[in-house]
């Protein structure tokens, strides 16, 4: 007996022919995210930044930038902070001039944009998009279960990892290396903030997502 509750995603050629983000990623809508955290532990270390990048699709199905969101976050209470991490991010989580939110506050106005644009797009779920992409799941995904959050909009196991990709495309796996690879202009002393690396991973994803897609309309 044939499983008729499985539909069958789009094909590359049919999604050459008629664009749409549903039918690019198997109903997925691919959000670029980058923390910054006290350390590495995602059920004891602090969340203190988090960035989103919400993509769009042009005619031609290209993937582009649409807009970033940003919050600092103040540490959960209880949380750890590891001075090495601090010393590599800059982080100060409790300087006056901060102005971070809650994990719940910082959460919502972020889950709240991507939920619209899962819904504008007749996604299905977003599908997180990151450099070492399980690093910033694990530290959503405990933030989210911390706050009591129950519609975390991303799919809770798979992720689109932009340092494997990029090895594969660009021959790089460090994000400024693939950034510079590609053609994106890199800057030493804005990296390591979770906006600033999340819009050069989008950037990335995007190059390399458009030019698989040029190559393949050409093969096809």
């Amino acid at each position: 007996m044939t499983d008729t509750s499985i539909q069958p995603a789009a094909t590359m050629s049919e999604f050459l022919k008629n664009p749409s983000m549903a039918k690019r990623f198997r109903g997925f809508l691919p959000v670029v995210v980058d923390v910054e955290t006290g350390g590495f532990d995602a059920e004891k270390n602090a969340l203190l930044e988090i960035a989103a990048v919400i993509l769009d699709m042009d005619s031609n199905g290209h993937l582009i930038v649409k807009q970033s969101v940003h919050k600092h976050v103040q540490p959960f209470p209880g949380a750890k902070l590891d001075p090495e991490a601090l010393a590599f991010n800059k982080i100060d989580p409790y300087h006056p001039f901060r102005i971070a939110a809650t994990e719940l506050d910082a959460l919502e106005a972020i889950f709240s944009v991507i939920r619209s644009e899962v819904k504008r797009h007749e996604c299905k779920r977003a599908i997180l998009v990151g450099h070492n992409a399980i690093f910033d799941l694990g530290f959503v995904k405990a933030a989210a279960t911390r706050t009591g959050i129950k519609r975390n909009p991303f799919h809770l196991f798979s992720t689109f990892d932009t340092a494997a990709l990029s090895g594969v495309a660009l021959g790089q796996t460090v994000l400024a290396h693939a950034a510079r690879e590609a053609g994106i202009p890199w800057n030493n002393d804005d990296a390591h903030s979770a906006l600033y690396d999340a819009e050069r991973t989008a950037e990335l994803f995007c190059h390399i997502v458009n030019t698989w897609q040029k190559l393949w309309g050409l093969a096809g």
